[in-house]
């Protein structure tokens, strides 16, 4: 065993003393061979290693080498906006002398003020984008980290990281390249591609016992045991077993409502373990979830009342702050369950004692149901044990029958993993990046662009350049056609509505969608219907008897237009619409929730996703000499949930749409309303003295 001590020297002094004080003394097996292997010297790494194994130290340890030793910057980059705001909070912790910056935000932004940072963490698409936007300091950047980088095999995210790591590979010649992941199947493959030192390891600070459960019983590689507890019902047993042990339990479901009825279930079971001090912390939690909106949806009342039984689900249908509220209080051992489904794996940081795998399929909109990967299994699994509290975890499947242990046994546990590989062939996903090389004039000509996409993973792993020509001849022709590049011979110009939507990072169908559409649109529907009509816009929420009545007055958006032929169910898009219009109308959250059969969650991503769409649209409007004074008051109508009348009134912080229309209606209709005689004392007797005094002081 190596130890911090013997570092001295090797690394960076200022690294060497914060060691000390966070109390790591010793090396684990992957970080000793990765500094063994020249870590501290150049040249890129592939980390593969379970959970907890310390790949985040070895990341330091290269950042922190390119910054304090070699006077470059590090970047740090992510697939999930959670995981680099976790690592973020973690490193500017440890090193609060070093100047540490995040960026996951707007992506239509250079951001030029992360210039004088000397670590930025960044998402993969803010990243990308920053590049797309010309950022001017990639020479000064050293060392370059990308977690999770098995991500490189998810249809949705891959694509995009699989392009920023070959554009890095270009543009940062001379940058270490460290890649992370707990999942690798084929990690000498990808290491090849990386041109990378592969560490290996299947180290793990918690021994992880892998198991199979039935009929109250575990079975383990090399032993059994009953588990404790009554319940017949596998997961309740499993519960009752966990809490014996005063430990605390992840159980991931294949759907929000399995989540959701699990969580009542066992609700009842984990409320008799705890102690009154925990039911009076909990108590006051729920109340946290229960108004985390400013009118609590079915959903919200829920949450609230499994939160304070000791239990919570978990799952996308949540708003950031009641997931922030859950996952602290795990952290804190104070809810003792939680019932997720697998996206929880894929974001921060959260371990347990026991981790439960329920349903080993998912199901997903257009895919319908499908098996679970071995790789995502191992994901779930790689959160049982927690390094500081448990000399072990463990992970179970249950099986529904006793013939069928074995069969779980051999699919998921003495399984290989699956071999990572690339997702990039897909025209509709090449089409955004090639516009982006074309617009940055990184690469202009089709042989250009077939040699970088031959660099990439796809073409390290397939090399079939007919295919990838074909492919490309494609996109190039498409691109063409919507005037969004012009061919000069054998060299690609960027029009200046092209280089403008790749700028604006949305795929180059729905900007030619938003091009054709805009000039027709008339009314708040008809404008929400060309927004929630692209790709950005999907899984779109149900179509409700209302869509399908109004459809037929809007076909005249959808004739002739290019989009036709990739979107289907418009009654869905204008479903969706018709939730923003209901939001921008002031329609509380529960109703849109209710009527839509959608969580708030969900909505309020959508209203995310929504208020990029009609920026990228104001932005498309201008260039194309259509009006844009509807679509900017439909934003702002859209972003705050308010009426046109309340659009003064919500400039004002600490004033939102309840707020502002409780205001407008005891005779508050404008900011310059509140200079009048007795408005200060109607503000007061509406909100109280301290709100009161925040919106009197901007005045």
């Amino acid at each position: 065993m190596m130890l911090t001590s013997e570092l001295k020297g090797t690394v960076p002094n200022e690294m060497f003393e914060t060691l000390e004080q966070r109390g790591i003394k010793s090396l684990t097996p992957p970080q000793e061979t990765a500094v063994k292997m020249g870590l501290l010297k150049g040249g890129n790494f592939l980390i593969a290693s379970p959970t907890a194994s310390g790949k985040t130290f070895i990341a330091e340890m290269a950042m922190l080498n390119a910054v304090l030793r070699h006077r470059k910057k590090a970047v740090y980059v992510a697939p999930m906006r959670a995981l680099v705001n976790e690592k973020y909070e973690e490193l500017k912790e440890a090193y609060p002398f070093l100047k540490i910056a995040m960026s996951i935000g707007d992506l239509d932004s250079l951001d030029q003020w992360l210039s004088g940072y000397d670590i930025v963490f960044v998402s993969t698409e803010k990243f990308d984008s920053l590049i797309r936007h010309g950022l001017n300091w990639l020479d000064d950047v050293g060392c370059v980290v990308v977690d999770e980088v098995h991500m490189l095999d998810d249809p949705g995210r891959g694509p995009t990281l699989e392009i920023l790591i070959t554009k890095l590979r270009r543009l940062c010649a001379h940058a270490q390249i460290l890649a992370l992941s707990a999942t690798v199947g084929n990690a000498k493959e990808v290491a090849q591609w990386l041109d990378a030192e592969l560490v290996e390891s299947d180290y793990r600070p918690v021994r992880l016992e892998k198991g199979v459960t039935f009929s109250g019983r575990a079975y383990y590689l090399d032993r059994e045991e009953e588990l404790d507890g009554a319940s017949t019902v596998p997961e309740v047993r499993i519960v009752q077993d966990t809490l014996s042990r005063g430990k605390q339990i992840l159980v991931f479901y294949s759907t929000k409502r399995n989540a959701e009825a699990s969580a009542e279930r066992l609700s009842q079971v984990v409320e008799g373990a705890l102690t009154p001090s925990e039911r009076v912390k909990l108590a006051e939690l729920g109340k946290e979830i229960l108004h985390a909106l400013s009118k609590p949806t079915a959903q919200c009342e829920k949450e609230a009342k499994m939160v304070a039984r000791g239990v919570a689900f978990h799952h996308s249908g949540l708003v950031n702050a009641q997931r922030h509220a859950i996952e602290n209080a795990f952290k804190a051992n104070l809810l003792k369950v939680i019932c997720s489904t697998p996206t929880l794996a894929l974001g921060v940081n959260l371990p347990a004692h026991t981790v439960l795998v329920r349903d080993t399929s998912r199901y997903s909109e257009g895919m319908g149901s499908e098996k679970l990967s071995v790789n995502e299994v191992t994901q779930l699994f790689g959160r049982a044990g927690r390094p500081k509290y448990d000399k072990e975890g463990r992970g179970l499947l249950i099986a529904k029958a006793h013939a069928e242990i074995m069969d779980l046994y051999q699919r998921y546990i003495n399984a290989e993993l699956e071999p990572i590989s690339s997702k990039l062939g897909v025209q509709p996903i090449l089409r955004m990046h090639v516009l982006a090389f074309i617009a940055t004039r990184m690469l202009r000509t089709k042989e250009g662009i077939l040699a970088f996409l031959k660099e990439t993973l796809y073409g390290y792993q397939f090399a079939n350049t007919r295919e990838l020509e074909i492919l490309l001849s494609n996109v190039l022709n498409e691109l063409e056609l919507w005037r969004f590049v012009d061919r000069k011979g054998s060299v690609y110009e960027p029009t200046r509505i092209g280089q403008r939507v790749s700028e604006l990072y949305i795929d180059p169908l729905s900007a030619k969608w938003l091009i054709d559409t805009l000039p027709k649109a008339t009314d708040d529907i008809s404008y929400l219907f060309t927004v929630c009509n692209t790709l950005e816009m999907r899984p779109h929420v149900k179509a409700t008897e209302e869509a399908f009545e109004l459809l037929p007055g809007y076909d005249h958006l959808l004739e002739g237009s290019v989009i036709n032929y990739e979107v289907d169910e418009p009654e869905k898009s204008l479903g969706t619409a018709l939730a923003l219009r209901d939001w921008a109308n002031e329609t509380p959250e529960r109703d849109i929730v209710k009527s839509y059969n959608t969580t708030p969650g969900t909505l309020f991503v959508k209203l995310n996703n929504a208020d990029w769409m009609l920026y990228a649209s104001t932005e498309l409007a201008k260039l194309i000499h259509v009006g844009v004074s509807h679509l900017l008051e439909l934003r702002v109508r859209t972003k705050y949930g308010v009426r046109k009348e309340l659009l003064d009134l919500i400039r004002l912080e600490q004033v939102g749409r309840v707020r502002a229309r409780l205001m407008y209606n005891n005779g508050i209709r404008r900011v310059a309303d509140l200079r009048l005689p007795g408005s200060a004392e109607k503000v007061q007797g509406l909100f109280g003295k301290e709100v009161a005094k925040k919106i009197l002081e901007q005045l």
